[in-house]
């Protein structure tokens, strides 16, 4: 009886008790349009920031048109850490319409970072849409993975509404893995 009480502990604390710990974060939002991704990357430091996060998004790194992957160039990396940011809070739509779980895909910062995103903020047929948040430190680890869904949207500034009211509460949540 001890031995299936200290496995389901185990299990439990492992499972449920994970937290995605971070301080300061460069937020990358992978969109196709450019519109979506800085209004997504604003939305999501600002939020960061009220919750007292510091966040910057990736559009304040690099030029313009310049490709996300060069956020895992060591240079950058060397100005990052000058500004005390410890992360990556990288961002994208994981789907519509179904539950989701957050992917177990082992993949490296600069992998994720040469991905482009197959979804919009919205699609015409759906009615909720779910983000993927994944979260690297700086030295390329991985540091967690969270999603927040998004019901009743309608348009693209419904999605947005549902992101600003929910993320509060993610945030909240100790960002559980």
């Amino acid at each position: 009886m001890k031995a299936i009480l200290t496995i389901f502990l185990f299990v439990s604390i492992f499972s449920f008790g994970q937290s995605i710990k971070f301080k300061n974060a460069v937020v990358v939002a992978q969109f196709d349009k450019s519109e979506d991704r800085y209004a997504m990357e604003l939305n999501y430091a600002e939020i960061l920031q009220q919750h007292g996060y510091k966040a910057m998004p990736s559009f304040n790194v690099l030029k313009q048109g310049e490709p996300l992957v060069n956020l895992a160039n060591d240079s950058i990396k060397k100005i990052l850490r000058s500004k005390g940011v410890d992360a990556y809070a990288i961002l994208n739509v994981r789907g519509y319409d179904r539950r989701f779980k957050p992917s177990e895909a082992k993949i490296s910062l600069k992998e994720i970072l040469e991905m482009t995103s197959i979804y919009h903020i919205y699609r015409d047929e759906a009615t909720s849409v779910t983000f993927e948040f994944t979260f690297f430190d700086l030295n390329d680890q991985l540091i967690g993975r969270s999603l927040l869904k998004c019901n009743n949207v309608s348009d693209r500034d419904s999605v947005m509404k549902r992101f600003r009211k929910k993320m509060p509460k993610l945030i909240a949540s100790g960002w559980k893995a």
